[in-house]
């Protein structure tokens, strides 16, 4: 058996003392059963809701969305020192070139890891309530509840009560940001659901991207499989003031759905990856996105996304680079630097743990990183097939071929091999040890 010494992101100040607190009873004030009762939260509401509370009116908020909540709320939490780490003091820098890639030097995100098996070969696992989950957070983490309507009309109620038994979906502090308004976004965080995308949740994340109104505010996602470290369902979330490189590569169009939703394959990029934009509304959207991840979930594939634009952009992109490092195929030079491609390396935002890695940046350091992770070219067609099957498009004589150019990239190559489902045999039997 093929064995990985990793461990994990640290997101929550009681992940790494949970097996040394379990025989002392809670005392965290967590969301269990234990401390939930009497538990409140703001209430940022998309729509009216159903149940009003006796004596709670709506507030309407003063400010916008995203700066009087999640960067408001997050400063308060950094204030009180709910940290690891100052992540404001960690050097950034725009790495030279076409793709404008950028560095950021964050030597303790990589500290304090506490040892967990964690299986690499499996996108689909069950919830395991002995392992860490945003359960055993603080309430002290927590920023507010999120609820997403149809109707549009914003609320918010400034004390909520948490409602045991109608799960609500909550915005937490990532207690290891890797920046500013760093945010966990736990969709329905009693229900206790794995690290899969389903329909609803996806949507959820989608409201949230629109509600912020902001083009530089973006979710992402990391399946398991694809540097998720919890198996919990979560995004993440965060504010950086400058386009990422995933969205300024040129794309090609293939196909629009029935429902007017546009997919485009990226161009000139390091992993290769997929765009999907437009539809007749955002639950086209999201459904055929979700359609697509659940192909890939269930075809055991793993699998990164960026929701952009304020929810208008979403980038899909399946990569096999844990496949790569169980088999021991990935250059020693890459595993040197302990980067992990999750969503934020692979959108452009490459954290790095090690000064020489991030005095050394070039963009063609980042672009051999990233290739790592990409799917092979028949691969990739390979995996599109089943995605456009799975949404109701796979005639491939609709591909339309439509090249859009949103920026001149150069033309570097990379040598990518990998990316089939990981079956018996290979990294199967491979256990990362986080």
């Amino acid at each position: 058996m093929l064995k990985i010494k990793r461990v994990p992101t640290v997101v929550s100040n009681y992940q790494k003392d949970e097996a040394a607190d379990e025989s002392v009873g809670c005392g965290r004030n967590c969301l269990s059963a234990c401390c939930i009762n009497g538990a409140r939260l703001p209430l940022y509401a998309c729509k009216k809701l159903e149940i009003s509370v006796v004596g709670e009116k709506p507030v309407e908020p003063p400010v916008a969305f995203l700066e009087s909540l999640v960067l408001g709320e997050w400063e308060d939490r950094f204030q009180r020192g709910l940290f690891r780490y100052d992540v404001t003091a960690c050097e950034t820098k725009l790495i030279p070139g076409k793709y404008g890639f950028v560095a950021q030097l964050n030597e303790g995100r990589h500290l304090k890891k506490r040892p967990t098996e964690f299986r690499v070969d499996k996108v689909l696992q069950d919830f395991d309530g002995n392992k860490f989950n945003f359960t055993k957070v603080g309430q002290e983490e927590l920023l507010f509840q999120f609820e997403a309507g149809e109707d549009g009309e914003v609320q918010f109620f400034p004390c909520m009560p948490l409602d045991a038994d109608n799960s609500p979906s909550v915005v937490a502090i990532n207690v290891s940001p890797i920046e500013y308004g760093h945010v966990l976004l736990i969709p329905r965080v009693l229900d206790c659901l794995p690290q899969r995308i389903d329909h609803k949740s996806f949507l959820l994340a989608l409201h949230m991207a629109a509600e912020a109104a902001n083009p530089y505010f973006r979710l992402g996602y990391n399946s398991l499989g694809a540097f998720a470290t919890i198996n919990h369902l979560h995004f993440q979330a965060y504010y950086l003031a400058m386009p990422f490189s995933l969205e300024k590569a040129p794309s090609k169009k293939m196909i629009t759905t029935i429902n007017g939703v546009k997919i485009s394959e990226l161009l000139s990029y390091p992993v290769r990856s997929l765009l999907f934009q437009g539809g007749n509304s955002m639950q086209d959207l999201s459904d055929t996105v979700s359609d697509a991840c659940i192909c890939l979930q269930n075809n055991n594939i793993p699998f990164n996304i960026l929701i952009s634009d304020c929810g208008r952009q979403i980038f899909l992109m399946p990569q096999c680079y844990a496949e790569k490092q169980a088999l021991g195929e990935v250059s020693a030079e890459v595993l040197e630097t302990q980067v992990n491609p999750a969503v934020w390396e692979i959108s452009g935002h490459m954290v790095l743990k090690r000064k020489e890695d991030y005095e050394g940046a070039s963009e063609e350091n980042a672009w051999r990183l990233l290739a790592e992770a990409s799917l092979s070219e028949e691969r990739f067609k390979e995996v599109n097939a089943l995605i456009f099957e799975a949404i109701g498009c796979s005639n491939q004589d609709e591909l339309e071929g439509t090249v859009v150019h949103q920026q001149n990239p150069s033309n570097q190559k990379s040598n990518r091999t990998h990316g089939g489902p990981i079956t018996s045999g290979t990294a199967s039997e491979c256990i990362v040890l986080q």
